[in-house]
């Protein structure tokens, strides 16, 4: 027997051996099987997926370790006229939390949390403790279970956990680098290169420029598709930074990183898109010419003890704004890192609103001003001539035509001049600010057969004059102002139109609501003599090159169709009113200056009367030279009393300071009589 032979027939023992082994055990049989059953399932699954499925996992993981990152631009800057920056972007830092790459033990995600609360020196939750919200900024789990949550309290889809939710900003550098170092120890968290607004200027400008702020929760999805990150980016809310948000903001880049299993950037794969900076604004506003017209506003408002007013200065043949100034004002600078609930509080006790632009946004009586209104449409209808004489008596009386035979049932309608001024054509109206003329003029008078422009004639030219609607200026907030007629009587208060009501409104008062602005751009009509411009406080733009991308253009909204003689009338009354009638005290040497008076009864939620014993807007508005216009000025003071007393002083010390420089006014102290003022002028006539 061979070798072979020998050693074959020794493993078919052995075999026969184990095999009546496992003819004996039937349980060696079943282990067999499921061993051979587990490494078949394993080999089956192990094929599917490094074969069957291996690209769709390797997609996965790569999404799980690679993702898109937004690349942060600078906003655009707002420059005043000369190219004086009026904002600055600064650099900052925030705190940024994902989610999702926080630990999943929630005692390691709790101790987390808490780390970073100590670092960043903000309390970890406000909840529970006593505190009274308003009093106390939220804890940081507050701020995150809050982002986490739709505003009725359920939780977000889990998705939402992998975007980044902002825990702090406008961090100093020193804690950034901290909260960084000890990255290895936080995970999740994470610091981001930042930027806020920074306003050099502050409240000098706050009412102009606005301010950011974030972004809200209704409409959060309309940002989202517009670019923005609802959870980290910050909007223009009011002023120029939102009138112009879509220019200013530029446009994020993006670029593609690799992360580790924290969340933290290993390297950058490539860049996508590269950042855009945003355009810069660059405004009509004279900034030398801000200041001085806040600081003669403000000594205005002291010496009437107003506690709220406010003053324009504009360019009558363009439209341009050299100046807005809206007292009480506020801070834009509280808003750049998120504003206490103690600030939001005090400003938004304020009565008189300081972060209301009062200049656009007050509704207003503004009194014999508005006579412009009445004479040039008078003048155009042919109610007035150049040979038309009026005569004050001093009070004239209404009968009743209910009861037109009971002279006690008769209503007097006084002028602010007791004593009369006699006959006045309308150069001599305007200029000694009559208010029977005015009466005569726009509401008629029957004694004597004179009929009037009416309220249907005084509402139209009204609103050629622009009033009843905004202006259309670059700012927010701007209101229409009210117009009325017998139609918007009837149906605002269900009363009929009286002869009183149209010689109320003849002399700006009664239902007529307008603002400081839209009063000084009527003015500007009259000084260009028919133009009626948008007011301008933006005059071009251009991208980060300095390539102008909206340039500079006048905006005529109409021209008013009244003749060059009447424009002419108007004038004279304007220019005589300073000459010689209510606002002497605003001559200028060399300067032949035309402007009117208004003292304007009211009764607000703040402050009312009882019938004639009302409280005062004081009112004055003027342009020069007469012969070619170059600067138009309005002020207004709440509660300031007469206009040619308290409001012609302030527009005086304006026009001196543009024409002689020098500003040798400025302590304000221009006399106390005005040979002719305007007393009472626009007492309310019921």
């Amino acid at each position: 027997m061979t070798l072979e032979q020998v050693s074959r027939r020794a493993a078919q023992s052995k075999w026969d051996v184990w095999w009546a082994a496992v003819k004996k055990s039937p349980q060696v049989i079943l282990l067999a099987l499921v061993i051979l059953g587990i490494f078949t399932a394993f080999g089956h699954r192990l094929w599917d997926l490094q074969f069957v499925q291996g690209d769709y996992y390797q997609q996965r993981a790569n999404r799980q370790s690679v993702r898109y990152v937004t690349i942060p631009t600078s906003r655009g800057i707002i420059y005043d006229y000369d190219g004086t920056p009026l904002v600055r972007n600064v650099p900052s830092f925030k705190v940024v939390i994902v989610p999702a790459y926080l630990p999943d033990d929630e005692e390691e995600a709790e101790s987390v949390l808490i780390r970073l609360a100590i670092l960043l020196d903000m309390p970890y939750t406000t909840s529970g403790e006593g505190i009274e919200e308003e009093e106390s900024p939220l804890g940081l789990r507050d701020i995150l279970r809050n982002k986490l949550r739709d505003k009725f309290g359920n939780e977000l889809p889990f998705d939402t956990y992998y975007h980044p939710v902002v825990i702090d900003q406008g961090v100093g550098r020193e804690t950034a680098l901290i909260v960084a170092q000890e990255s290895m120890t936080l995970p999740g968290v994470s610091i981001e290169a930042d930027s806020i607004r920074d306003y050099p200027y502050g409240p000098l400008v706050s009412q102009i420029l606005g301010y950011l702020s974030p972004i809200p929760e209704e409409g959060a999805e309309e940002y989202r598709e517009r670019g923005y990150n609802p959870a980290t980016d910050r909007i223009g809310s009011v002023g120029i930074e939102v009138a112009y948000e879509d220019r200013l903001r530029g446009q994020k880049g993006r670029k593609l990183i690799e992360e580790d299993v924290l969340g933290r950037e290993i390297r950058v794969i490539g860049e996508q898109v590269a950042a855009t900076p945003g355009e810069n604004v660059h405004l009509t506003i004279d900034l030398a010419m801000q200041q001085f017209v806040e600081n003669a506003l403000r000594q205005g408002m002291a010496r009437s003890e107003s506690p709220r007013g406010a003053a324009i200065v504009m360019h009558p043949q363009t439209g341009e704004i050299l100046a807005i100034v809206s007292l009480p004002t506020y801070d834009n600078n509280l808003f750049s890192g998120g504003i206490s609930v103690r600030d939001w509080q005090r400003l938004g006790e304020n009565v008189h609103r300081p972060m209301l632009n009062h200049a656009i946004a007050d509704r207003l009586p503004p009194g014999s001003v508005f006579k412009i209104v009445v004479a040039a449409g008078a003048l155009q209808e042919g109610v007035l001539t150049p040979h038309t004489h009026l005569s004050c008596p001093g009070t004239i009386v209404v009968p009743n035509k209910y009861y037109p035979n009971d002279p006690g049932q008769s209503q007097p309608f006084p002028c602010w001049n007791r004593a009369g001024h006699g006959a006045l054509d309308v150069a001599g109206g305007l200029a000694h600010s009559c208010d029977i003329f005015f009466y005569k003029t726009g509401g008629g008078f029957e004694p004597s057969n004179f009929e009037g422009l009416t309220v249907g004639g005084i509402a139209h030219y009204a609103r050629l004059f622009g009033f009843g609607a905004p202006t259309g200026v670059d700012l927010t907030a701007e209101i229409s102002g009210t117009v009325p007629t017998a139609r918007w009587k009837r149906l605002t208060y269900g009363e009929s139109w009286s002869t009183g009501d149209t010689y109320n409104l003849s002399i700006g008062q009664g239902y007529l609501a307008v603002t400081p602005l839209q009063m000084l751009n009527a003015i500007n009509a009259v000084a260009n003599s028919g133009t009626l411009y948008r007011p301008l406080i933006v005059h071009h733009v251009t991208d980060p090159d300095g390539n102008v991308t909206q340039p500079f253009q006048p905006d005529i909204i109409r021209t008013l169709p009244i003749s060059v003689e009447n424009w002419s009338l108007v004038q004279q009354g304007m220019e005589g009113a300073v000459v010689y009638g209510t606002a002497t005290n605003a001559q200028i040497e060399g300067v032949r200056v035309a402007g009117k008076t208004g003292t304007a009864q009211f009764c607000d939620d703040i402050m009312c009367g009882v019938g004639y014993a009302q409280p005062e807007h004081a009112w004055f508005a003027a342009f020069a030279p007469l012969e070619d216009p170059e600067i138009s000025v309005i002020a207004f003071l709440y509660n300031g009393g007469e206009g040619s007393t308290k409001a012609v002083p302030v527009v005086h010390e304006i026009l001196d300071h543009y024409f002689n420089g020098d500003g040798s006014n400025g302590d304000g102290s221009n006399g106390d009589g005005s040979n002719g003022d305007d007393v009472n002028s626009d007492e309310t006539a019921s």
